[in-house]
């Protein structure tokens, strides 16, 4: 029987004891994965090669060499590449397809010595807040079975939720990261952008995508930043200001906290959200720390303009699957023109076909000052806001999404809906700052609920030491 560990550092005690080993550990968690492969989690389970990996790192321990991942079993979500393995972004357009390089965190991963037990289902191309969107069909949550599990990284948040891994990485371009981990009751971190190396990372928005964590505790969700974080000379948008040294410790010290007004009176929040959100806020003051609200004036354009860049971007970096140089080619085809369309249309599910349908309306002429050069302007006076309120706070403070995890089915009756999930996630991710959720409890139908902070640009050891002071203060 698997012992349901919160961190690394309870793993290790066990481990240097003999109590436990990597390999007992990897087969214990293949047995449940094997249980609950109804909750569509993963696309593929690298089970052979984990235990003989896992034998590996069991060696290193005995002999004092191991890294500072091991004893880590991690899930990546499919947009990641590692070396002889597929990665598909669970789209069809590249079913079968088998990496050819290792992304560069996958290589730091493995250099630690973490055991990579098989890649997570996710949105096709990352595009979704409901994991709906998977040529592999939906993954379900797994408090409630007929509710989503948050998108688009859902696979890899019920991956550490049902207990099938001790961590999982995403990524998040809009809030995929943290609005599954909020919806599974886990930690999402998504880092300042550049933070972390992009590179062997499928795009889908590169002004936006960032890689991030999802664990059960705060201390592994700042270790495998630490691991992850770092310049790359593949990736050129990677910070060359290398990650000052996390020291996790718990911050209580008195902290100036703004949290966004129009989160807690908006009719689109749920009243349950609301509720813990104002006891959060209660407990803070209650503890010293200045808890004040703030406006932000532009709200009601964060969508719109996420939505605009993103497709934007999803447009070009998607022309390059087009039936001819690798991935799924349509059978019917019987001409470059008909490779192309029929490739295409055939390959890409109705999102992603939506999205790149957007992106290139807002580019096209006519359309580009309209819409695309506005939403950039847009972008930079949200940017200039948040970092404003940031100068006189230490944190933003708000919901990580307007309501718990909704019922699976819902995002195809209506996707403008769906879009306006991402409305307390896309802040962080326009102005590049890091944001980290937090579980803060269930609902009355034991459904999760979470907090976000925000904190300023490259303040993630702030960010982390609060949050896991926090996160102690929620569950007491």
């Amino acid at each position: 029987m698997l012992k349901n560990y919160t961190s690394l550092v309870d793993i290790t005690a066990e481990l240097q004891s003999g109590k436990r080993t990597v390999e007992g550990m990897v087969n214990a968690f293949l047995q449940r994965i094997e249980q609950y492969a109804h909750l569509n989690a993963f696309n593929e389970v690298f089970a052979d090669e984990a235990v003989v990996r896992a034998k590996e790192v069991d060696a290193r321990i005995k002999d004092g060499t191991a890294g500072k991942l091991a004893g880590m079993v991690i899930a990546i979500k499919d947009n990641i590449c590692y070396k002889g393995h597929g990665v598909t972004a669970s789209s069809k357009i590249l079913d079968g397809f088998v990496s050819i390089y290792s992304s560069t965190i996958v290589e730091r991963l493995l250099a630690q010595d973490a055991v990579i037990i098989g890649r997570c289902n996710c949105d096709e191309f990352a595009m979704g807040g409901s994991n709906e969107n998977s040529y592999f069909g939906p993954v379900k949550n797994f408090a409630d079975e007929t509710r989503v599990a948050g998108g688009s990284s859902g696979g890899s948040a019920v991956a550490v939720q049902a207990g099938l891994c001790h961590a999982a990485i995403g990524t998040d371009t809009g809030g995929s990261v943290r609005q599954p981990a909020a919806f599974c009751g886990a930690v999402g971190l998504k880092p300042t952008y550049g933070r972390i190396s992009r590179h062997g990372i499928i795009a889908y928005g590169s002004s936006l995508d960032q890689v991030g964590p999802i664990t059960r505790s705060v201390s592994d969700a700042a270790l495998l930043l630490e691991v992850m974080a770092g310049p790359d000379d593949f990736d050129s948008t990677a910070l060359q200001q290398p990650l000052e040294q996390l020291n996790l410790k718990a911050d209580g010290s008195p902290k100036r906290i703004a949290y966004i007004k129009e989160a807690l009176e908006s009719d689109g929040t749920d009243a349950e959200v609301k509720a813990m959100l104002r006891n959060t806020i209660e407990k803070l003051n209650a503890e010293g720390h200045t808890v004040e609200p703030v406006t932000f004036e532009y709200i009601d354009y964060l969508v719109p303009t996420y939505y605009i860049l993103a497709t934007a971007e999803a447009s070009s970096n998607l022309a390059r699957y087009d039936g001819v140089h690798y991935g799924y080619r349509s059978p019917d085809a019987t001409d470059l023109t008909s490779t192309y369309k029929l490739s295409r249309s055939e390959g890409f599910g109705k999102e992603v076909k939506r999205r790149i349908m957007l992106g290139t309306f807002v580019l096209s002429a006519g359309y580009y000052d309209a819409y695309y050069a506005k939403a950039q302007k847009v972008r930079r006076l949200i940017q200039q806001r948040t970092v404003e309120i940031l100068q006189q706070y230490d944190f933003i403070m708000l919901p990580t999404a307007p309501e718990p995890a909704f019922k699976l089915g819902i995002e195809e009756k209506d996707p403008v809906v769906s879009y306006l999930h991402d409305i307390f996630t896309v802040q962080a991710s326009l102005a590049g700052v890091p944001a980290i959720s937090l579980p803060a409890g269930n609902n009355t139908q034991g459904l999760p609920l979470a907090i976000q902070l925000l904190a300023n640009h490259c303040g993630e050891a702030q960010l982390l030491n609060f949050s896991d002071y926090l996160l102690n203060l929620i569950s007491n």
